[in-house]
């Protein structure tokens, strides 16, 4: 159920760290022997949009994954990604509850696809079923989410269990991380964060229950808003390289760029305050014509810049110059670098366990939002105590997978 437009591209009190949380649990011999003698890692992939087809081929072009199960809302994706990826009818599944006869059936892995709404209640399953679990980005759309989330991969022993950033497995953002916490740029002062980009396209005329779904990314309670959904990018980038997550947020936004569907802001403007007194001034905007989209995290040291651009240069300058590179192809590289990443840690029997900075991150985008939502400063403490959880009130009609909008 994901777009079909792919054009739109103490952290330690609360959290662990990444590399703690990642637990290499040898799998029994006969599991890993199973693998190797069957060559492909079965996948089930939940969510057939636009995004979902697309993955779902790097599954299969990219790395010894066949994808024999699907899962959608709606029969016509199903179809399409069905027809694409050559699954047998006999493993589609449909409605909102589908994905639980998908997961229940034979399926070594499940990848998550589908709007951020239903991530948790899909990913929960997929790990309490016992299977290695890929999550798109948001993990969830609010705390009650993000919480739950979190616990299920805990409770994870022996299976892997990753969140597609594809920044977190790009070269030179790795590079730049291993520098800049090595002291490259001094000590942090300052940081820059935006999301700009143009607007993304309706799947469908709005003003009706189908449409909401099928434009689920103009929708705040499917969506989380545009800065859950999409500028994540960027705020987990900002909390990457100051290795923290904010203690407070204040902001505000908006929506004057882009009113003709759903209820998503289309321009926020937020200042993080991380520990130490380092401020991070976000922005974002989804409506933008004539002007080059830009995802960028810049952050200013004692000692020197880090610039880092989603698709652009990744390099520092200063005291301790580093050329650093383009990321021209990461979009679609920093996916691939993830599958091959799991493949291997499922056929090796060394499962990887890599969610709780995507949960920060994810916390880090509602601390944000809520910043915004009411235009005053949040603090981290404040925003954890709001347990209210998005509710998407759908009232889908008994034959919209038939529909096609």
């Amino acid at each position: 159920m994901t777009i079909e437009n792919t054009s739109s591209i103490d952290r330690r009190g609360f959290l662990k760290s990444a590399a703690a949380a990642a637990s290499f649990t040898v799998l029994p011999a006969a599991t890993v022997a199973s693998y190797a003698q069957n060559s492909k890692v079965e996948l089930g992939l939940v969510g057939c949009g636009g995004r979902g087809k697309w993955i779902g081929r790097l599954f299969q072009e990219m790395s010894d994954f066949k994808v024999v199960a699907l899962h959608d809302y709606f029969h016509d994706r199903l179809d399409r990604a069905a027809k694409e990826l050559d699954v047998a009818k006999d493993r589609h599944y449909l409605g909102l509850d589908g994905y639980k006869e998908l997961i229940a059936g034979k399926v070594d892995a499940v990848a998550i696809e589908s709007p951020p709404y239903f991530h948790p209640s899909q990913a929960i399953a997929a790990m309490q079923a016992g299977k290695h679990t890929y999550i798109a980005k948001p993990v969830a759309v609010d705390v009650p989410g993000c919480v739950a989330v979190l616990e299920a991969a805990r409770a994870v022993k022996d299976k892997s269990v990753i969140i597609d950033f594809q920044t977190r497995n790009n070269e030179f953002y790795r590079e730049a991380a291993r520098r800049v916490h090595a002291g490259a740029i001094g000590a942090p002062v300052l940081g820059q964060c935006y999301y700009h980009c143009e607007r993304l396209g309706k799947q469908c005329e709005p003003g009706t229950e189908l449409a909401r779904l099928r434009n689920w990314c103009f929708d705040i309670a499917l969506s989380g808003d545009i800065i859950v959904e999409q500028n994540i990018h960027v705020i987990d980038v900002a909390n990457w390289m100051i290795n923290a997550h904010p203690e407070k947020a204040m902001g505000a936004c908006g929506r004057k760029g882009r009113v003709d569907v759903g209820d998503c802001n289309d321009h926020f403007s937020v200042t993080f305050l991380y520990p130490d007194n380092v401020m991070v001034d976000f922005s974002s905007a989804q409506f933008i014509k004539g002007y080059s989209a830009d995802l960028c995290m810049r952050l200013y040291g004692a000692e020197g810049t880090l610039d880092t651009h989603y698709g652009g240069m990744v390099c520092i300058d200063g005291d301790s110059k580093w050329p650093g590179g383009k990321t021209n192809t990461i979009y679609q590289d920093g996916a691939v670098n993830n599958i091959r990443d799991f493949h291997a840690s499922i056929v090796e029997g060394k499962p990887i366990n890599i969610v709780e900075d995507g949960v920060m991150s994810a916390l880090t985008a509602i601390l944000g939002r809520k910043a915004a939502y009411e235009q005053r400063m949040v603090t981290w403490e404040e925003m954890m105590a709001d347990t209210t959880a998005l509710d998407a009130k759908l009232n889908l009609p008994a034959d919209g997978p038939e529909q096609k909008c």
